[in-house]
């Protein structure tokens, strides 16, 4: 659990509470008020106050919750009207528990804690309202500035300095923070070749019966006319949620400069590519694994990767795809490359709806919902005020004039890489030994004799 940062105020009538809880849910966290006991709980912060007075729940709190900067702001009425709440500075000593000075306990009787371990079931275990707590250290400008950046433009730096415990599922880059852009492609890098499947990749190439099916498959931006696209975003229409996420959404403004514009580009299009791939494989209808696949096969979500050119976006998204989902196909790579132009080339409305779902999918699973601050949110503003409508197609026909095969790996010697180019070669002989053999498409001696043959020709 995180300790928040908080500051304490109060009048006559309320002891105000002030609680930064940056990339946080703001619909979800609960509240206990019991005299002098207050406790603030909203994943993954956890606040316990001990107060030098009494408040009460009588339904005149209010709640304020400020999404730019984070900030929660709590009116509690206090029992007493006019009582003054002596020494709301000493935060240190206001983390303590109830009677103590320190958040530790001071004598643990250690026979009841080997008998509390025996006595284990399979119930859920209760929450520690008593976990221990420390004074939250706000870091300096100038250590924000030394750390390596990342999200919408690169703007931010150390949201994951606190947060990486609780996040470690979010991203594959382990401490972001101390790893700078380099060093990160190259840990991506090195995970996608061990990642790599033969196995797994044969199996999809020669029973791709059901990946035939998903080929086929029509999303619904493929069903826009052309006359509508001509004429700009008329087709697209949004439902109400939508529409009311776009209300909740703050207006804001970005000021990138030429480079980092190009580097949001870059970054859109992986995005875009990621989602495309998980509306073909699930047609269109997402399920519990939906989170999970747009982030993996984004190397922008999920390594915070730094783009320079549309060639590594395109050989990123290939790797990815056939290293990590259920189908690991080359045509699906393919398939969904052609959705990608469409969606750009279809104008910004079009654009905007598919963040949006993305968004409603992050938001919904934890903790993915971290990535809509870190990286959706702030394209969904921006694809609004800033990305004109002529610029979509332009970058759109960028995208076919740049050739992705199985043979162009993102370094010559990348092991993965490597693998993969053995691997095309062994396949075409290996299916002139199953149609010689008149085997099964679908057969399990084929699969092993492919495998058998790969194995060999590597070693």
């Amino acid at each position: 659990m995180i300790t928040p940062a908080f500051d304490l105020s109060q009048d006559a009538e309320y002891l105000i509470l002030s609680i930064r809880v940056p990339y946080t849910r703001t619909s979800e966290f609960d509240l206990y008020i019991d005299g002098s006991d207050f406790k603030f709980y909203a994943k993954p912060y956890f606040l316990r106050l001990s107060l030098p007075g009494r408040i009460v729940e009588d339904g005149r709190e209010k709640a304020k919750f400020d999404i730019d900067k984070g900030l929660v702001t709590l009116w509690v009425p206090k029992e007493t009207a006019g009582e003054h709440f002596e020494g709301l500075q000493m935060l240190t000593s206001l983390l303590a528990p109830k009677g103590s000075r320190s958040a530790k306990p001071l004598i643990e009787d250690l026979r009841c804690s080997e008998a509390a371990g025996d006595d284990e079931d399979d119930d859920e275990e209760e929450f520690d309202w008593q976990v221990e707590q420390e004074v939250y250290k706000e870091s300096s400008e100038e250590e924000l500035r030394a750390l390596p950046k990342y999200g919408f433009g690169n703007r931010r730096s150390g949201v994951f300095a606190r947060l990486q415990e609780e996040l470690s599922d979010v991203t594959d880059i382990k401490n972001p923070e101390g790893r700078p852009a380099a060093e990160r492609r190259q840990a991506r890098l090195d995970a996608e070749a061990a990642a790599f499947s033969p196995d797994h990749y044969l199996a999809d190439l020669f029973e791709d019966e059901e990946i035939k099916g998903l080929l086929k498959f029509r999303p619904w931006w493929a069903k826009l006319s052309p006359s509508t696209e001509q004429e700009g975003e008329a087709a697209v229409s949004f439902n109400d949620g939508e529409k009311e996420q776009l209300r909740k959404f703050t207006n804001r403004s970005y000021l990138l400069d030429k480079t980092s514009r190009y580097q949001v580009w870059l970054s859109l299009v992986d995005i875009l590519l990621a989602y495309s791939y998980e509306v073909r494989s699930t047609e269109g209808e997402h399920n519990v694994e939906s989170a999970w696949t747009i982030r993996k096969l984004s190397g922008t979500l999920c390594w915070l990767e730094t783009y320079s050119s549309l060639q590594d976006v395109l050989v990123s998204f290939g790797r990815r795809v056939l290293c990590y989902p259920l189908y690991r196909h080359f045509s699906m790579v393919s398939a969904v490359v052609r959705d990608t132009i469409k969606i750009l080339q279809s104008g910004k409305a079009c654009v905007l709806k598919c963040l949006l779902d993305i968004h409603k999918v992050f938001r919904e699973n934890d903790p993915a919902y971290i990535l809509n601050d870190l990286y959706i949110t702030d394209y969904c503003i921006w694809i609004q005020r800033r990305c004109n409508l002529p610029c979509l197609p332009y970058h759109a026909s960028t995208v076919p004039s740049v050739s992705l095969k199985k043979s162009q790996p993102h370094s010559a010697d990348s092991p993965c890489m490597k693998r993969l180019r053995v691997h095309t070669r062994v396949c075409a002989g290996a299916s002139h030994m199953f149609r010689r053999c008149n085997l099964p498409l679908a057969s399990r001696a084929k699969r092993a004799k492919a495998a058998l043959l790969l194995r060999m020709i590597e070693v």
